[in-house]
């Protein structure tokens, strides 16, 4: 993994990012390569904000994965700011190489230097795989999740 690099990502990296996010059974139910301008100003929102962390793994000057990271100030937990991964993604041609484990640690370690006292994420339940993968790297499944789709 020496020749990875994990920086934020830019502009021209929406279309890629968009591809992965598009490349599962459940992002090809939600997610369209064909339209990019809806894409494109939820990417300025994101850069505009502080807490967001939204992030590329570039190998060979090509983006191979994806993640954001949400850091959460809160009053809970005497003042806690937590972090939420979210939409982890890895290129098909990299799954299995270790790439989705170094996406996390990244995210971890970052968390840290922001100073939160919690990493937080949400898997789909229909993901069996990747609770597994969370779990391999220390992650508790602690809570029942719920939505309101508006």
């Amino acid at each position: 993994m020496s020749d990875l690099i994990i920086r934020p990502a830019v502009p021209d990296d929406v279309p890629a990012i968009v591809a992965m996010l598009a490349d599962d059974p459940l992002g090809a139910q939600r997610e369209s390569t064909d339209e990019l301008a809806p894409y494109r100003r939820a990417f300025e929102r994101l850069a505009d904000d502080p807490n967001q962390r939204l992030v590329v793994a570039i190998r060979d000057g090509r983006a191979v994965g994806t993640l954001q990271l949400t850091l959460i100030p809160g009053l809970s937990r005497r003042g806690a700011t937590r972090s939420l991964i979210e939409a982890v993604r890895v290129h098909a041609d990299e799954r299995g190489s270790g790439l989705g484990t170094r996406l996390i640690e990244w995210a971890v370690e970052e968390s840290r230097r922001q100073d939160c006292q919690l990493v937080q994420l949400t898997s789909d339940a229909t993901r069996i795989e990747a609770h597994r993968f969370y779990e391999r790297l220390g992650f508790e499944a602690s809570h029942l999740g719920f939505k309101l789709l508006l």
